[in-house]
């Protein structure tokens, strides 16, 4: 038997035998019906090429939360937040009993603090931030999208990760970028007297 029916077996075994429940998660839970057969291809996809490197301990669990992934990506990328959905996205975590309510309502209440500092970056830092962090593009790719040096855009990713992480975890998160910078510019300077 070769390592690729090995695989196809377990894929099938493991994966496809949790389609139907899948298939009731994402129709109550993505409101697109037209999307839901390809999040659900997309999703099996990803497991199936994730399983040629290492096969997942927990199949189900991982074929949900990379469904949930799916799902969260196309939200950003639409930027369309739809309330009923994204509140709707915790029946897809399987793993739910291990979840305390506790520990969701505290995720809740970061993801809202997170947005909201977010939304709070200068227009261009946010801009890049987006297209950096969520879209994922190179910093190359975002200067030529913009029409920017890259030396501006890692200034702006910078400067925003500072506003984010000052916003979040307040006064001392600045205390501690400083310091860190401040940190690696002496080791810096270090290497360059010695020759490094």
């Amino acid at each position: 038997m070769s390592m690729g029916d090995t695989l196809e077996q377990w894929f099938i075994r493991e994966v496809l035998a949790h389609e139907g429940a899948l298939m009731r998660h994402l129709s109550r839970v993505w409101p697109n019906r037209s999307e839901i057969r390809d999040i659900r291809q997309e999703a099996y996809v990803r497991v199936y090429e994730a399983a040629r490197r290492a096969r997942p301990l927990a199949p189900k669990s991982f074929l949900f939360a990379t469904a949930r992934n799916l799902m969260t990506d196309r939200m950003r990328r639409e930027r369309v937040v739809c309330i009923e959905a994204r509140g709707e996205l915790d029946a897809l975590n399987v793993l739910v009993d291990e979840i305390s309510p506790e520990r969701r309502t505290s995720a809740r209440e970061e993801l809202a603090r997170l947005a909201g500092a977010f939304e709070r970056l200068p227009l261009r830092c946010r801009e890049v931030m987006w297209l950096t962090k969520v879209e994922n593009l190179s910093q190359q790719e975002v200067a030529s999208r913009l029409g920017v040096q890259e030396k501006a855009v890692e200034k702006q990713v910078s400067r925003g990760i500072r506003l984010l992480a000052a916003a979040l975890f307040g006064e001392r998160a600045e205390v501690e970028t400083r310091n860190s910078n401040r940190s690696f510019e002496r080791a810096t300077a270090r290497g360059q007297r010695r020759g490094d």
